[in-house]
């Protein structure tokens, strides 16, 4: 094994323990105490990858905007289609609520005041309205911005508004997906009159 993959290796398994401690018992609540001891490594060896509980948190803010702007780079490179606007909310629904990506939402969802007070949430929610701006396009007016965005959030809500524990993940991505779509679906309504 090359150093550099045991290195990634360690951190993503101190962003797997802090991310089920940060939405066991809550971001400020936690420290780097208790996660170098879920881990079962030293505080020294967790500060070699991390030095705070920010920096962690960021990471994970990080990937996610890594991953929106992504999306964002392709949908400006696509005509504004209702077939756009429904391939974008499916790419996001696939690739931040993916595998196991949902618990990352958990996360956002239960530590919102920790996440905007970091400066990669910042960034996260700009992406956010990016990519409501291009689901909105090319109508522009308030009502098509509101359902650009509410589309968007029907894919996060389906992770804290089911509690449904026998629901596969797989039914929670059609019915966020469906209602996306029945928003989006409006705003090509409107475009036509």
């Amino acid at each position: 094994m090359k150093v550099s993959e045991s290195t990634g290796d360690t951190r993503s398994r101190i962003q797997a323990v802090a991310l089920e401690l940060f939405t066991e018992e809550g971001y400020e609540k936690t420290s780097l105490r208790e996660i170098a001891e879920r881990l079962g490594v030293t505080k020294a060896a967790l500060y070699y990858h991390f030095k705070s509980k920010d920096e962690i948190a960021n990471s994970f803010v990080e990937d996610r905007i890594g991953i929106m702007d992504g999306l964002i780079e392709w949908a400006e490179s696509e005509p504004p289609t209702a077939e756009t606007r429904r391939t974008l909310v499916a790419r996001y629904a696939d690739e931040l609520f993916g595998t196991d990506r949902h618990s990352v939402m958990r996360f956002f969802e239960q530590n919102q005041t920790a996440i905007k007070s970091l400066s990669s949430g910042v960034e996260m929610r700009k992406r956010m309205i990016r990519l409501a701006n291009l689901l909105a396009r090319p109508e522009t007016s308030h009502e098509a911005q509101v359902r650009a965005a509410l589309s968007l959030f029907s894919v996060h809500s389906t992770w804290f508004a089911i509690r449904d524990p026998d629901i596969t993940n797989e039914q929670r991505r059609a019915i966020g997906l469906k209602i996306a779509y029945e928003l989006l679906d409006k705003i090509d309504d409107a475009s036509a009159e």
